[in-house]
């Protein structure tokens, strides 16, 4: 075997020419495209449009709403074993679900329906107001019961949230703090 062939027979070439590593040719990604299109949204005459998003993981608010399931009112509980798990004609409901800067009792996200059960401490309470003030104007209707009301007259109260649900529900303003709905857009 002679110099020439031994060299070529072992070793991979380092010559510009090679085959063995070609040169890859970079084309930019469908992801920077867009990045570069957006980099401009600060130039002078952009507007760009910031609205605050409801449902922003908020480390605090996750925390004190898993303390509030895991010191659930009697009447929760018992409300709970009955909306869970698809119990009231297949919705699905979710409990002590942050929401905005409030964490609601009882949710269905599919309807937009907030369901609270309030105490007798939430009697005419101006918070409670602002508070569904600003869930009916993020498209939530919101229907409020009384602890009472849950202890003694479940199957009611599990009808009119069926209601409020099948869209059957109106608003009545003689009772404005019983159901508000949503507000239309």
């Amino acid at each position: 075997m002679n110099a020439l062939s031994a060299s070529s027979a072992g070793s991979t070439s380092s010559r510009p020419d090679s085959k063995q590593h070609p040169v890859r040719q970079s084309y930019p990604s469908p992801r920077s495209n867009l990045i570069n299109k957006l980099a401009d949204e600060g130039a002078p005459g952009a507007t760009k449009i910031i609205r605050p998003d409801i449902r922003k993981h908020r480390p605090a608010k996750t925390t004190q709403a898993r303390q509030l399931r895991q010191n659930e009112t009697e009447e929760e509980y018992h409300l709970w074993s009955d909306l869970r798990a698809r119990r009231l004609n297949g919705y699905k409901f979710a409990r002590q679900v942050p929401l905005g800067p409030f964490i609601v009792d009882f949710l269905c996200r599919e309807a937009r329906l907030v369901v609270e059960i309030d105490g007798f401490q939430h009697a005419e309470s101006a918070a409670d107001q602002s508070r569904t003030v600003w869930l009916n104007n993020n498209g939530y209707s919101v229907l409020r019961f009384w602890n009472h009301e849950i202890s003694r007259e479940r199957r009611s109260v599990l009808e009119t949230i069926l209601a409020a649900l099948q869209g059957r529900i109106e608003f009545n303003a003689e009772q404005p703090s019983f159901y508000s709905p949503a507000e239309k857009r």
